[in-house]
Order: structure tokens, then sequence, then C-alpha cells
């Protein structure tokens, strides 16, 4: 299935500057067997592309009755992989993308429409734990059709936006490694305090061994340090007046030559926190599509 989608750079989207390029974007659904209406998982990708893990969670929630939408942020862009290179793409257009996916969801035969779920992987990750805002809901969503929930796997959480304490009263649940050292948990931790106090259906998971990417379903693969990436967990970004992400250590427009950017994460699969995280998933997206 295919659908358009904008390429639009960050500040872009947080101005809501529509102006940006039209893209065709693709997308694999997969459904469960049967005939009548089902729950449907949007799965949004992290830095790498479309990956193992995106195939191992189709699996898991098919087997139990519902279906997903397997988004590809990259192809329709000539885009391969931003994990060396982030700057290739605005963060915030998987946002975009995700909206746009729901809409088209939302018109097929066999999805129910109140029970759409959005779930994404690292760049993926923040994407749908930042989806929730309601500030971007209103400006970039179709609002013919309303996320049930939103599932994030070790987002990113080094930007702060503006009114990002204010998000849908939808479910929110977070799944992170707390041996992640590509998108620390503790980089999380001050902001989702404040959503708990601000009264939002937040529930996070944590896994205490876990690193970046840890739901691969190659088990046996060791953890590695992704050679060339790019991490800004030392960068404290936070949006202006002006839509513009500025790096709070220098006060300029961040840029992904600035200092705090390392590289050489680590990178890797954990089967126990697999094996528990899959289990969170499905409890909890059962009960919210039930």
């Amino acid at each position: 299935m295919t659908f358009t989608s904008l390429t639009l750079s960050d500040q872009q989207f947080l101005t809501g500057d529509k102006g940006g390029t039209e893209v065709l974007l693709g997308g694999v659904l997969s459904l469960p067997p049967g005939k009548g209406k089902v729950p449907v998982v949007i799965l949004q990708h992290g830095s790498g592309g479309v990956g193992a893990n995106i195939t191992y969670w189709q699996r898991q929630f098919n087997q139990v009755g519902i279906a997903t939408f397997a988004v590809d942020g990259f192809s329709g862009r000539g885009i391969t992989s931003t994990a060396t290179d982030q700057a290739q793409l605005g963060r915030l257009n998987f946002v975009l993308d995700d909206y746009r996916a729901g809409a088209l969801l939302a018109r097929q035969a066999r999805i129910d429409p109140g029970k759409i779920l959005l779930m994404g992987f690292s760049r993926g990750g923040q994407a749908s734990l930042y989806a929730a805002l309601e500030r971007f809901d209103r400006r970039w969503k179709s609002q013919d059709f309303q996320f049930a929930g939103y599932l994030s796997f070790y987002p990113d959480c080094s930007i702060t936006f503006r009114e990002q304490d204010q998000v849908v009263a939808k479910p929110l649940r977070v799944y992170h490694g707390l041996a992640d050292n590509y998108d620390p948990y503790s980089r999380c931790e001050g902001y989702f305090a404040t959503l708990k106090q601000q009264g939002a259906d937040l529930g996070v998971h944590t896994y205490p061994h876990a690193e970046h990417g840890f739901d691969s379903p190659y088990a046996w693969s060791p953890v590695v340090v992704a050679q060339g990436s790019q991490t800004v967990r030392d960068c404290r970004i936070a949006e202006n007046a002006r839509g513009e992400l500025i790096n709070q250590q220098t006060g300029k427009v961040f840029s992904y030559q600035d200092s705090c950017v390392v590289l050489g994460p680590r990178v890797g699969p954990d089967a126990e926190a697999t094996r528990q995280a899959t289990r969170d998933v499905l409890e909890e997206v059962k009960a919210i599509v039930k």
C-alpha cells in the first residue's frame, strides 16, 4: 500500500509550513486470518530502515488477531539509512508519515478505525512518542481518526519541544533498556515525570541489561559498537519560538556537526528483555483494543 507524505525540515514541521516536497511512501499491511474488522498497529522503523525486528513484531501481533502496517519512511525518499548521517532527514518527518498512514488505514475495509495504534523504534520511537503531542496532532493529523494508543521503544528524548507536556488523552507506553547508550533512558526520565504530573496515561517499562535495539530476533548476535553512528545523547536541544532547534550549549541552531554529537554507540539483542517486552506489549495492546 502507498500513501503520500511530505519531506519537511524540522522547522517547517514545527511552524506548520506545508511547503515541503511531496513524497510517495509505501507500507506492508499484514492481516490475521478472517473477514471481520481488526485492530492494527503501525510499525515505524528506526535509523537503519526496516529491519528484522519489524518482521518479529508483525508475527507477534498477527498471531493474536491484530494487523500490522509496516511503514517504510526511507525508500520513497531515496534513503537507505540515516544512522551515520542523521541530517539526511528531519527527525519529525516520521510523525507526519505516521499520521498519514493512520488516515489511510482508517479507510481500509478490514481495519477497525477506532483501534489504530502507533508503535515505533529508536528514531521511529521518538516519532511515536511525540506524535501524541496535542499541538502536532491538531496541526498535522486528520481529525477523522484518532490513535488508540502510542508505543515507543527506546526513543531519543534529547529535544525539548514547546508544549510537549500537553498530550492527547490516550495510552502512552514506553519500553527502554537501561544499558542503552545510544538513546539513554536517563534523557527521558525528566520528561516522563512531567507527563505523569500532568496526568498523562503514561506507562514505562525498563529492562535492566538491555541495549539499544534489544528486540532484534537475532538473539545469538553480540552487542556491537555501531561504528560511525551518530548519537545526540550528550546534546541539550530545545525548540525556540521560531521553530528552530537550538543547541543549549552553544546558543546556536543545532547541527550534527556540533561537538555534543558523538559516534559509536552500542546496539544489540537481549533475548530475555525481548521476551519480557513482548509479554508487556501484547498485554497492554490487548487491553487497549478490547
